[in-house]
């Protein structure tokens, strides 16, 4: 099944926080609070402004986000859990960031 998400909306995948601190301690499951990181995988093809003139958005496939702790929904697509949210809910784009670690399924 495919996703595409519609007007100002992206499809992101959250990106796992680091299960250790700096020092060594590892963080258990019901310590940890959901990462507000994630990767876009899938942008929508804009909004409309009152001229009905198409705005693309800024985001693209591969950006690297940053959005609020209550951000988006929470979807099931293909028994990957991912999140939709508008393009307002993100904070910002991380520039320069290595390659998110994606956990073995």
């Amino acid at each position: 099944m495919k996703f595409r998400p519609l007007h100002d909306r992206v499809l992101v995948r959250r990106i796992d926080a680091e299960e250790k601190t700096k020092g060594g301690i590892i963080i258990p499951d019901t310590a940890k609070e959901k990462p507000q990181e994630g990767e876009v995988i899938a942008v929508g093809s804009g909004s409309r402004d009152e001229n009905g003139k198409l705005t693309p958005l800024d985001l693209k496939v591969g950006d690297r986000i940053l959005f609020g702790k209550w951000s988006g929904t929470e979807i099931k697509v293909n028994g990957e859990d991912l999140l939709i949210m508008k393009e307002s809910d993100v904070m910002g784009v991380i520039e320069g960031a290595a390659a998110p670690v994606r956990k073995a399924a």
